[in-house]
């Protein structure tokens, strides 16, 4: 009976470094590699948008030995991992269990079939264009996506499927604009994204859909447009992202398998969005 060949840590560090360069990172993130042994052989692989207690735990119980996830445990800099605190109960679990734990933060964002390709692509753009390209990536490469519907739907249309293909959360999805007008040119950025607000209005966009818009940039991007493009669309900043993961989990497993390994790749399916319920007039 032949063994199936798994792959050591290491290996699968290479080829997730070919999907998703760290050099696509943006210059304050902390991406790659949090715990694990190059050395240690890999069977079981899991994705999720944040480390916390119960995606670990998940992981735990999935018999996982990599934990892959979008957002980093340890963008700041510590002084103690202790257990007492939630983050060092976080890497105690991991290494206790020997999970390894890899983040694709920033650099599965600008990466080409990353973070907001998969969101345009969902809300049914296929071709698109970064909004802030990335300076030292190749063309596609970049924060944001902008591009066209085939053909122009009621901005509450566009509303009804971001809601349809997200999943389920207390937040909801809130929209900024008359629910009746035509929108066609589609601007996007998984995560928040009221930084790039100068970008989305040089895109010549008809509808900006994101995520954790503040008051602030909300308002004044609404009072800029006076009442005209771009509309809005606020998401919850777990859904946006959390669409990549299934994306992203597939590619890392063709990848693996072409190289001849046998590996499970699977999505968490713990809700990490931070908001349990809202109330709403």
């Amino acid at each position: 009976m032949t063994r199936s060949l798994r792959p050591t840590l290491s290996q699968v560090w290479n080829v997730v470094e070919e999907l998703w360069p760290a050099a696509l990172a943006e210059s304050w993130d902390a991406v790659g590699p949090v715990t694990g042994r190059p050395e240690q052989e890999i069977s079981n692989i899991v994705f999720a948008v944040d480390p916390v207690e119960a995606v670990v735990n998940d992981a735990v119980e999935r018999g996982a030995d990599l934990l892959i996830t979008h957002h980093p445990l340890m963008l700041r800099g510590v002084n103690s991992v202790a257990a007492s605190g939630f983050k060092g109960r976080v890497l105690h679990t991991l290494i206790e269990n020997r999970v390894a734990l890899l983040t694709a933060h920033t650099n599965g964002d600008s990466a080409i079939g990353g973070v907001s390709d998969v969101l345009i692509r969902s809300l049914g753009v296929e071709d698109s264009l970064p909004l802030a390209p990335s300076s030292g990536g190749l063309p596609g490469e970049g924060i944001g996506r902008v591009g066209d519907l085939a053909q122009p739907v009621p901005l509450a249309e566009l509303a009804e499927r971001a809601y349809a293909v997200l999943p389920s959360v207390a937040g909801g999805v809130r929209v900024a604009g008359d629910p009746a007008a035509l929108v066609r040119r589609v601007a996007v950025c998984g995560g928040a994204g009221d930084s790039l607000f100068d970008a989305v209005r040089a895109s010549g966009a008809d509808v900006y859909v994101t995520a954790d818009l503040r008051h602030h940039p909300a308002s004044e991007a609404r009072e800029a447009a006076a009442g005209g493009t771009p509309y809005l669309v606020d998401v919850s900043h777990f859904a946006s992202e959390w669409l990549w993961l299934g994306s992203a989990a597939g590619l890392l497993h063709r990848a693996l398998e072409d190289q001849g390994f046998d590996v499970q790749v699977a999505v968490s399916g713990v809700n990490s969005d931070p908001w349990d319920f809202i109330l709403v007039p």
